[in-house]
Parts: C-alpha cells; sequence; structure tokens
C-alpha cells in the first residue's frame, strides 16, 4: 500500500510550474539585456565559453530537486506492518447526581462541581478501562455511553449541571438500572458502578434495585458528598447571582442533608465500598486501589497497520540533485585550433 501522511503539502507542487516559468523569463531577459548592451551575435561570440546548455541544465536540476524535497515533506508511506493491539481493563459507570440540592454549598465551591472535580482526577487515573456517564436528578439518562475515548467523557461531563434534568428528585433507583441496561456484556463480572451523590432518594427503595443489580454481576461504589448537619439549597439567577435559598410550599427554608445510611447500604448490597467526599480526595486513591486489583478482561483486541515512512529516500534524491547542481559550472571547455606558426 501506498499513501502520503500529510497530503495538503502536495499543493505546493503547483509552484514548480511558476518557478520552471521564473527561469524560462530569467533567460529571456537576460538575452534582452545583452542584446541591449551590443550587438548580439558579437556578444555571443564573446562568451562561447558560457553553455547555455549547462544553464538550462542546472535550472532542470533545481526544479526537480524542489519536486522532490516537497514529496519528501508530504512524508510518502509504503507497504504496511502489522500490530495486534489488546486493552485490558474494567467497565466503569460513573453516575453523577445532578439534582438541585447538589448545589448546596457544605463543601466547596458545591457538591456538584466537587464531585466533577473528583470524578475528572478519577478518570486521569484510569487505564485502558472503559468509562461512561449517567446523569440523574428526578429522572435518570445515559450521558456517556462506555468508552476507551477519555477526553470525550470529560467533555460530556462539562456540560453536567443542576439544569440538565429539570424532574426534581434524585432518582438513585432509576440511575441504578439505567447503569445496569448499559452493561451491554454478558458475564457477570467487569461491571463497576460508581455513584455519587448527597443520598437523598424518597421515591422508591434503591437498596433493593442495588441488590437486584449486585446479581447481574454489578459492583456498586458510592461516594456521598456533603455534610450530614444539613445545609439551606442557594438559589440562582441566569447572571449566576444569587437570589436566595429553596423553599417549600409554606415558605420555610429546605434543608439537604447527606443521607450516608442508604449510600453505604447501596455499596454493602452490591459487594462494594462507601467512601465520603473529603477535601484532601484520599478516597479517590481507595478507589482506584480497589478497582486495579480486580481481574481485567480483553476490552479490545485488533490489528492494526503500521505505514512505514520512506520520505528518506527522495530526501536523498534531492539532495544528490542539488550537489550536482552545484558542482555543475556554466563554463565549458572550448576547442583550440591549431592556426600554424607565422613570421613576421
Amino acid at each position: 500500500m501506498f499513501r502520503f501522511a500529510f497530503e495538503a503539502y502536495l499543493w505546493i507542487l503547483v509552484l514548480i510550474p511558476l518557478l520552471a516559468g521564473f527561469f524560462v523569463w530569467a533567460f529571456q531577459m537576460k538575452k534582452r539585456a545583452m542584446a541591449r548592451f551590443g550587438n548580439l551575435g558579437l556578444l555571443e561570440r564573446l562568451s562561447l565559453s558560457v553553455s547555455r546548455r549547462r544553464q538550462i541544465w542546472k535550472a532542470v536540476l533545481i526544479l526537480l530537486a524542489f519536486f522532490f524535497l516537497i514529496l519528501a515533506l508530504a512524508r510518502p508511506q509504503f507497504g504496511t506492518k502489522l500490530r495486534t493491539l489488546t486493552r485490558e481493563g474494567q467497565d466503569i459507570l460513573i453516575a453523577l447526581d445532578v439534582s438541585l440540592s447538589m448545589q448546596a454549598e457544605d463543601i466547596r465551591p458545591n457538591r456538584l462541581e466537587k464531585a466533577k472535580h473528583e470524578i475528572v482526577s478519577l478518570i486521569d487515573r484510569f487505564q485502558g478501562d472503559r468509562v461512561g456517564l449517567i446523569a440523574f436528578a428526578g429522572k435518570a439518562f445515559l450521558q456517556c455511553p462506555l468508552t476507551l475515548d477519555y477526553g470525550a467523557c470529560k467533555m460530556f461531563l462539562d456540560f453536567m449541571d443542576t439544569d440538565l434534568i429539570p424532574v426534581p428528585g434524585t432518582a438513585i433507583s432509576e440511575a441504578i438500572e439505567k447503569a445496569v441496561a448499559a452493561f451491554v456484556e454478558k458475564d457477570r463480572k467487569h461491571k463497576i458502578l460508581i455513584l455519587i451523590s448527597d443520598g437523598e432518594d424518597h421515591e422508591r427503595d434503591p437498596v433493593a434495585v442495588a441488590r437486584e443489580a449486585a446479581r447481574q454481576g454489578v459492583v456498586i461504589y458510592t461516594v456521598g458528598v456533603g455534610s450530614v448537619q444539613g445545609v439551606p439549597i442557594p438559589l440562582y439567577d441566569a447572571r449566576g447571582v444569587q437570589t436566595g435559598f429553596k423553599k417549600d410550599r409554606r415558605g420555610n427554608v429546605v434543608m439537604t442533608r447527606l443521607d450516608e445510611s442508604v449510600l453505604q447500604k447501596i455499596a454493602l448490597e452490591s459487594g462494594g465500598k462507601y467512601y465520603h467526599a473529603s477535601p484532601g480526595q484520599a478516597e479517590l486513591g481507595r478507589i482506584y486501589e480497589d478497582i486495579s486489583q480486580m481481574d481485567k478482561k480483553t476490552l479490545a483486541s485488533q490489528q492494526l497497520a503500521q505505514f512505514e515512512d520512506r520520505f528518506q529516500y527522495l530526501l536523498g534524491i534531492a539532495l544528490v540533485l542539488l550537489i550536482i547542481e552545484n558542482l555543475l559550472t556554466e563554463r565549458r571547455r572550448l576547442k583550440k585550433e591549431w592556426k600554424g606558426r607565422f613570421e613576421s
């Protein structure tokens, strides 16, 4: 097989006709200048030592060298070499609570931003694991399917905010069910769900859902964000200016508390562990250590065709042509005819 790694550079080849035209123009201008200087025939006889043919050949050598330099710049690649690429790791889904209670500022700058920062730090530690994202509030949906592209996963994470899901609430149960459905593999291991929330789910029994997920081979690690004492939920306008705190129908300020017991039971039922988010982020290291010690599976195994660079040969040809052009002189040897010996 054959290809150019940088095909765009081949457009520079359009300069070669322009350069050839410049040489033709230069020769014509030189000839006209000589004609203005004096008798053209006489000047040609006086300049017999200069070879017009060699001047043309020097120009041709420069054009050819320029041609091969452009081809070398485009990096021609010939042939292929097959290389087997294998990745091993886990399937990891991260479910992030984006409900309004995650705007509480009992942990700086707020619960949601703290959680997103921890997720980025955790993703940076993964090597070969497939990662996906689930956003949930009153509803849950798959924000990013399982992927090996960590950059794309972080990009989807940037869009996760408390305005992402308009339905109020904290549907932890639905988030777990979405995760179970997102794990398409049939084997009952290598499935990990990291659930980050303040744990306030008052609609269903997330512990029972976690027990069913464990039967499907899903291990759930839970991370609690916030404080157990309870804090108000600040509200902001479109410009980011705080307008007050969330209140209930009676006008009382709503207090949001971290429900550690629910998150602990979810982790216990599924064979995982519970961690409380701390400013020092020590829990991230523990989660990564636990996951890295698990049995890994082959996530991707394929043969890649690797092209071999061959620009060196073209570059060598261009250098040889330039050397020949530099050694080739414009002067030619004149044959001296024997005129005999004249005596006065």
